[in-house]
């Protein structure tokens, strides 16, 4: 697998491995295309490193991307999709400027039942690893 260009797996603050940005990115950069495999969510797999494309459809991240750890107050951001070949892509986006050194996060947004307890420090920190609920 080749590596990331501007990405780094280091031991994390957050929890276990994390990924660091080696350059600088911009808002609204694109951070990384996410290569993965897909499979189908009624199978009996892990899916610890896996985003959920739809509700049949979940895609294993292979690459440095599957170490990025979550945060409440995340700089970056996960688009996933289904292509015109009906195939998955995901990528990772900068949701604000990213400086050389910091931490890659995002927002797990775990439905409830799969919630966990977070360590992610923020000072907007829910406490759980948890969607957000809808006013």
């Amino acid at each position: 697998m080749p590596l990331i260009p501007g990405l780094e797996v280091v031991r994390s603050a957050i929890d276990g491995y994390g990924v660091i940005a080696k350059r600088p990115f911009a808002a609204d950069e694109l951070i990384a295309e996410v290569d993965g495999v897909a499979w189908n969510a009624q199978e009996d797999l892990n899916d610890r490193y896996s985003l959920k494309i739809t509700e049949e459809i979940l895609f294993d991240m292979v690459d440095q991307t599957r170490w990025i750890n979550h945060s409440c107050d995340p700089n970056a951001g996960v688009e996933v999709g289904l292509g015109s070949d009906g195939q998955p892509w995901a990528r990772i986006v900068a949701l604000r400027n990213i400086r050389v050194g910091e931490e890659i996060a995002y927002d797990y947004a775990f439905p409830i039942e799969l919630a966990e307890p977070c360590h992610c420090g923020s000072a907007n920190c829910r406490g759980l690893i948890v969607e957000v609920a809808e006013e």
